[in-house]
């Protein structure tokens, strides 16, 4: 099995119980008009029947070294897929209340070590009949980008198509995991060492654009906000979806990226979460949001973890909504520029002073006597663009849950869904109260969003 990129390693040497470091999903499906009483229990026996699996999803770590950590994976032989895909019913009467429940105590517990980092549950007994997909698996071995694009590989846009993979499988036969042949360490180690040569010029570039330009938001100027605490290890998950329309609506008349848009809806959203908490600072919120460094052509199977980190002004501050994109907006331009001046490997280094602080952030003290290097996540991961179905059942939702870290004790993903957005938002259980109010808070930004630039 392959060496573990250091990357992927240190996923597994910060976790811990109050920190489960794996990314999740909870996806909603209709059921084919002629499926039967049975269906679910049918579709879970063809699924396990199969020996269609990807070489990630048969990967455990190894023993650790030491303290070094985990350096190489191994293959799991004798995988017992009727452990890691499980079938659940939730409790009557079965409103999404019940699902987003259930979904928040499976996002709360640690995967086994001695077993594939992975679980999925088919879950059954919504009242509106649909069935539900809840999946997660360690940041290690996939990052959220990398987890969407194996989902939408095993989806298919034709409601006929009978034949799509397990959530775990592949339309393909490569035995990598990730559809390339493996570099050598020689290989990296020259790619890497033209690439680390450029740095020093590169950070004299973000120096001069951060401190004589001042155009750019950096670490440890977030404000300290009630999000930004030591965490415990249970979750509480929240999802919603809008219409991709409405996003893009406003973009259009604002002359902004839907992405900016997006960012002014949480904005929004966190500025009335925080005033009726009592606690929204004087200073703007600051986000991190990830970039993916993956080539738009790459081709294969996803797996890994290759992203970067812009620090985002969010415009808290400002109560004028129009206001608050137009310093979104000109907080990302300027990151973005920044960032297509450097090779990737340049920029992931670079990000990595964004969230350097993140890496103490468990020594006892650190976050509550130290200002966070951002204040929260929020990050948006491009998803399908049309309707698809898996074996004929319609996907209706994909709601991503994500990885919260000591001192950031809430995340907002989203992923476009067809005409929609899906919204997943993860908190600390003990830090967030009420955290189902940041869904609504969300619908009121964005009419107010609409409000500003005119749309009726």
């Amino acid at each position: 099995m392959p060496m573990m990129p250091v990357t992927d390693s240190m996923f597994l040497v910060v976790e811990t119980r109050e920190h489960p470091m794996h990314v999740g999903g909870l996806q909603l499906f209709r059921k084919p008009e002629n499926a039967g009483e049975n269906y679910l229990s049918d579709l879970r026996r063809t699924m396990l029947a199969t020996d269609n699996v990807r070489s990630v999803f048969r990967r455990r770590p190894s023993r650790p070294v030491n303290t070094a950590g985990y350096v190489r994976w191994a293959a799991e032989d004798n995988l017992e897929l009727d452990y890691h895909f499980r079938h659940s019913a939730l409790p009557q009467p079965g409103r999404i209340r019940e699902l987003l429940e259930a979904t928040s105590r499976w996002h709360s517990t640690l995967l086994d070590r001695h077993r594939p980092l992975w679980e999925i549950h088919l879950i059954e007994g919504l009242q509106d009949g649909r069935f539900a997909m809840y999946s997660k698996i360690h940041h290690s071995l996939m990052d959220g980008v990398s987890a969407l694009r194996h989902l939408q590989g095993t989806l298919s846009d034709d409601p006929n198509d009978l034949d799509c993979p397990p959530p775990w499988g592949s339309r393909s036969n490569g035995t990598n995991g990730n559809g390339h042949a493996q570099p050598s360490l020689f290989s990296l180690a020259g790619k890497t060492f033209d690439q680390v040569a450029g740095i020093a010029p590169a950070a004299a570039k973000v120096a001069r654009e951060a401190f004589r330009e001042h155009t750019l938001t950096l670490p440890m100027q977030a404000p300290k906000t009630m999000l930004n605490v030591p965490i415990g290890g249970a979750r509480r998950f929240a999802a919603q979806s809008w219409s991709l329309d409405r996003v893009r609506a406003v973009a259009t008349a604002a002359g902004v990226s839907r992405n900016d848009v997006v960012l002014a809806m949480c904005s929004g959203a966190l500025r009335d979460y925080l005033i009726e908490q009592s606690a929204l600072p004087d200073a703007p919120l600051v986000a991190m949001v990830p970039v993916s460094l993956r080539r738009k052509a790459e081709g294969g199977e996803a797996s890994g973890n290759n992203i970067g980190a812009l620090l985002c002004n969010l415009g808290t501050d400002l109560a004028d909504p129009a206001l608050r994109l137009s310093a979104i907006h000109t907080s990302m331009t300027n990151g973005k520029k920044l960032f297509s001046s450097l090779t990737p490997l340049q920029t992931l280094l670079l990000s990595g002073v964004n969230v350097a602080q993140l890496g103490v952030s468990p020594i006892p003290g650190v976050v509550n006597n130290t200002r966070p290097p951002f204040n929260l996540v929020i990050s948006n991961v491009p998803g399908p663009r049309k309707q698809m179905y898996w074996n004929g059942a319609a996907l209706d939702g994909i709601y991503p849950a994500s990885v919260l870290l000591d001192g950031q004790a809430l995340n907002i993903t989203l992923t476009s869904n067809g005409d929609n957005l899906d919204f997943g938002i993860t908190g600390c259980r003990r830090s967030v109260p009420h955290l189902q109010r940041i869904l609504t808070h969300l619908d009121t930004a964005l009419a107010e969003l609409e409000g500003a630039v005119g749309i009726k």
